[in-house]
């Protein structure tokens, strides 16, 4: 992803926890200097409401109106008297809009990850990860991981550390959200949108965000065992790339990814295996692979739709291949002669895609369910 303005590390709850970045993610991000998640939410840019006014075009006069207020940084507001490149403008939206701040938010949950314990130990001191800040603080994202709280693969791999990936903004573009997350520590790819994102919108009542964090945690030792399963059976479920018409780095252009990124999840499925079988979880942590380290976009927009196609190589891959043989399909016909005949290689092509579909379809049908299971799990 792009690099974002501002990326705050953060380890524990407070200075009371005494919390500390596990080593593999010290290593990865190579930031020794983490402080304590409330102290970095308290560091976040705040939003305030001011009156707005419009300038008549006939009178040249300003006139206030009631129907809009400006959303803007208080703090740079401040600044700005002394300094008028300041811009602590946000938004200007409809007076229906109800500011949420950091606080509002993410202080309900440090009250939750106290009374909360994984093996002993509170969510607060285990908890760990990183805050993003975009377009002057007014995008925020964040991924928060609880170190211990884990899925153990069999064999002497690395675990997946589990977690979720929250944020908001002030411009209307994002509700303040969460959803599922986990974190690859073999091979540091992460795993977005587990489940369904729950959101809450900047209008009306907010209602009590301590309520909604307990639901969500609670859920997330489930999300855990889900996740297990699903890796479990899709390691049984092999595409022989030697029976399709087409390579490992096409598969994942039929299943929407551009080029450059196809090629990146094609190079490190392929070097975890030795010949041209590839399991789906091979392939879906490929595709994680080319979307946590290659991905050239920002957080939100395509990159949701990307992550989409990837999970349900593990979680519906009913569902990817019947989007690989429509798609295969569409570019063959597309490829028809004068007379309206598909070409020879391409109905052999065709033909083989469907005996590969039909041979997988048989055991993944068992997904589907359990995907819609996992979906809710924060609902």
């Amino acid at each position: 992803m792009k690099d974002a303005e501002q990326t705050t590390v953060f380890a524990g709850l407070d200075g009371r926890t005494g919390g500390q970045l596990p080593t593999w993610y010290r290593c990865e991000t190579n930031d020794s200097d983490a402080i304590p998640f409330a102290a970095a939410v308290r560091q976040l840019p705040r939003a305030t409401r001011t009156r707005v006014a419009y300038r008549n075009p006939y009178s040249e006069e300003w006139v206030e109106t009631d129907r809009f207020n400006a959303i803007i940084e208080p703090a740079r507001a401040m600044d700005q008297v002394r300094d008028e490149s300041v811009d602590s403008l946000f938004h200007v939206p409809t007076d229906s809009y109800s500011i949420i701040n950091p606080t509002n938010i993410y202080s309900p949950l440090e009250a939750v990850l106290r009374e909360t314990e994984v093996d002993g130990r509170s969510l607060g001191e285990v908890m760990f990860g990183e805050i993003r800040q975009y377009r002057g603080g007014g995008e925020v994202h964040m991924d928060i991981m609880f170190d211990g709280l884990e899925v153990q693969l069999p064999g002497a791999r690395e675990p997946i550390t589990m977690g979720v990936t929250s944020g908001y903004d002030y411009f209307g573009g994002h509700a303040v959200y969460v959803e599922g997350f986990a974190r690859d520590n073999a091979c540091a790819n992460s795993i977005r949108a587990l489940t369904d994102r729950q959101i809450v919108k900047h209008v009306g009542d907010i209602g009590d965000f301590g309520e909604w964090w307990e639901g969500i945690l609670e859920g997330l030792a489930l999300v855990s065992n889900d996740l297990y399963a699903f890796i479990e059976d899709a390691q049984e479920i092999e595409i022989d790339f030697a029976e399709t018409p087409f390579d490992v780095a096409a598969f994942y252009e039929l299943i929407g990814f551009p080029e450059y990124l196809a090629e990146r999840a094609a190079d490190d499925a392929l070097a975890a295996n030795e010949g041209f079988e590839i399991d789906l979880w091979m392939l879906h942590s490929g595709a994680t692979h080319a979307l946590t380290h290659f991905f050239r976009g920002r957080e939100g927009g395509s990159l949701d739709r990307y992550v989409r196609a990837a999970n349900d190589l593990l979680f519906n891959p009913e569902r990817t291949l019947s989007v690989v043989e429509r798609t295969y399909r569409e570019q063959a016909e597309a490829e028809t002669n004068g007379d309206g005949q598909t070409g020879i290689e391409s109905q052999v092509a065709l033909a083989q895609l469907e005996r590969v579909e039909t041979d997988i379809r048989e055991k993944a049908e068992q997904f589907e369910e359990r995907e819609s299971v996992l979906r809710e799990r924060f609902a």
